[in-house]
């Protein structure tokens, strides 16, 4: 590599860092609400992938079937995860779509 190509690598470089934590703190702020079972099960899941609020209709609640309350939890909670992985994935191929460093193939 010569100079030159050095020079726009480290400016693309360094456009990439800061466009990745404007991404980052766009994504801190993303919530998704999902409902299971027509909406006895309400998860929301942040940018970061964490569970934040888990919301129950006590109707749905019968101790003789905890495992249908359990697989709509975990639905909940998985289609959250899900929506916000396309949600950042886009956001991400957003970033890198541009990047082109010299003498690398990206």
């Amino acid at each position: 590599m010569n100079r030159k190509m050095l020079r726009q690598a480290q400016k693309q470089s360094e456009k990439f860092q800061k466009d990745m934590a404007k991404m980052q703190q766009k994504l801190d702020s993303e919530k998704i609400e999902t409902s299971v079972g027509g909406g006895v099960v309400k998860a929301t899941v942040n940018g970061n992938m964490k569970l934040t609020s888990l919301s129950i209709d006590p109707e749905v609640v019968d101790p003789n079937d905890v495992e249908m309350l359990q697989d709509l939890i975990v639905s909940a909670i998985n289609d959250g995860i899900e929506q916000i992985q396309e949600i950042s994935n886009k956001k991400m191929s957003s970033i890198t779509s541009g990047l082109n460093i010299p003498g690398l193939n990206i």
